[in-house]
């Protein structure tokens, strides 16, 4: 099997790694001569469309639910991953993600992040919840120090 070949199986993360261990001991190299953007711009597109179909089998309710699609999404981030690395590319890089993003858009625009705007808390129960613990540390350590002078005699 070609280094090549190896390299560019869709299979996944793992299929990346054992390629490179048997380029290594075939003494073979990955691709060289720099990135070609214009053919990873051209392979990219088949992560989406996987990663299209796969989204199918999720009703687009959930599609905000990042458990209910997370193998979906690991195996389309793996592919981009190794169809970038195939053209000797980085990953990521600013065209890969550009993609990545254009395919969040196309699923997931409607999904909000449901942050809280967390406030602190009034005064009156602000100071008493600093106050009480700083206070409590102080007489805890006068009474350590106290009792540290006075081992002679039994409580």
């Amino acid at each position: 099997m070609s280094c090549r070949r190896a390299v560019s199986c869709r299979i996944g993360f793992c299929a990346l790694k054992w390629a490179q261990v048997q380029c290594w001991i075939s003494g073979e190299s990955p691709p060289v001569g720099g990135c070609n953007e214009k053919r990873m711009l051209a392979m990219l597109p088949r992560c989406g469309k996987t990663f299209a179909e796969k989204m199918k089998k999720v009703e687009v309710w959930k599609w905000c639910n990042l458990s209910e699609f997370i193998v979906y999404y690991e195996s389309f981030t793996n592919c981009t991953e190794v169809e970038t690395n195939v053209v000797g590319c980085y990953w990521p890089n600013p065209l890969a993600e550009s993609f990545i993003a254009s395919v969040h858009r196309q699923f997931f625009q409607n999904c909000s992040v449901d942050r809280q705007d967390w406030e602190d808390p009034p005064d009156e129960i602000l100071i008493p919840l600093i106050t009480v613990p700083v206070l409590l540390t102080i007489a805890m350590t006068g009474v350590v120090v106290w009792r540290s002078k006075h081992t002679e005699q039994v409580l």
